[in-house]
């Protein structure tokens, strides 16, 4: 019979209605999961629940739960024929992008799942979510870190929040779903393009100093140039359309500026969903690409923040990092 290993962090999918609101409570999960007793059929395989404690809501989830999580797949990695992990919704593209970077050369799923409604309540996302994570996970056709949702399928680091109130929570804007749930759990082999590897290897995060910069109308540099530090490793800019940002006045030019000075690397991501970055294209992104901003195509930004704390934490040099962002390692880039 073959075993899943289900890692529950938190998040609303195990929550408890309290009097002061919805609140993840030791245990609860555990004896919720017996109630379903479609877990119980043939087709759905055994498995053991691990739960953390403390239990967080996916807003308090940092680096620490991220090594954690990895680490405690690679210690079972031999007992179990994948693994589900149990995340709240508002941070899980970022933790679904980290294992997909800190765990290299799978061979078994890792999927990731929550829920719009705790699994308590009577309309609640959470069972089938749980249902078919698990079968997933225990089918072992997908070798890679993966996000299901609504029925479908969508690999971990190319995966968004898109919606605060719907039950279809997230999308895969650059790149196609892998598998979709319906009568039967169709997989889509053309998309599953990651071969599975033939040793895991398991690289820990380290906190690095990232800021997300989100570039708007009429913005002041000069507020932010305060905060490039030499303790500043990175700074991701959200830009415009392909790469697009303000540059008609000094201050661009002093923030890449302190940026050099600094060692600070700039990643240039796109705010828009879909598409990707391409600096130099318009003459608004050429200080950009005369400061050698690394490009981050079309990367989510879930997944360049990730991919760059798993590339600082390996303590690679500028030059080294500006190769390897812009070079697909997980799947998380068309190039």
């Amino acid at each position: 019979m073959k075993k899943v290993c289900m890692i529950y962090t938190g998040g609303t999918i195990g929550m408890k209605k309290t009097e002061n609101g919805y609140y993840p409570e030791p245990h609860f999960l555990e004896r919720s999961l017996k109630q379903i007793h479609e877990l119980s059929y043939h087709e759905v395989p055994e498995f053991d629940l691990i739960e953390y404690s403390p239990l967080l809501d996916s807003s308090n989830i940092q680096m620490e739960q991220w090594t954690k999580i990895a680490e405690d797949i690679f210690e079972h990695y031999d007992e179990y024929c994948g693994f589900v992990i149990l995340h709240g919704t508002d941070t899980m593209a970022y933790t679904a992008s980290a294992l997909s970077f800190m765990l290299q050369g799978l061979s078994k799923p890792i999927v990731l799942t929550g829920s719009q409604i705790p699994l308590e309540e009577i309309r609640s996302d959470a069972r089938d979510n749980i249902i078919s994570s698990l079968m997933i996970a225990g089918e072992g056709q997908i070798s890679e870190v993966c996000v299901f949702f609504a029925n479908k399928l969508f690999r971990g680091n190319r995966c968004v929040k898109i919606s605060s109130d719907e039950k279809g929570a997230f999308s895969s804007p650059n790149y196609p779903v892998l598998a979709e749930s319906g009568i039967t759990i169709r997989y889509f082999n053309r998309n599953i393009d990651i071969p599975k590897g033939a040793e895991l290897l398991y690289t820990p995060i380290k906190k690095q100093n990232i800021l997300v910069l989100k570039v708007v109308p009429g913005i002041s540099y000069d507020s932010f140039t305060k905060l490039i530090t030499e303790h500043l490793d990175a700074l991701v800019i959200e830009a415009f359309g392909s790469g697009n940002i303000p540059n008609r006045s000094h201050e661009l030019t002093k923030l890449l500026q302190t940026a050099e000075q600094n060692n600070t690397a700039v990643v240039i991501c796109t705010q828009c969903l879909r598409g990707t970055t391409s600096i130099g294209e318009y003459e608004t992104s050429s200080q950009l690409k005369d400061a050698d901003a690394i490009c981050a195509y079309d990367m989510t930004v879930e997944s360049t923040v990730a991919k760059l704390y798993y590339l600082l934490s390996k303590g690679y040099n500028r030059k080294q990092l500006k190769k390897w962002m812009e070079t697909n390692i997980a799947g998380e880039l068309s190039r």
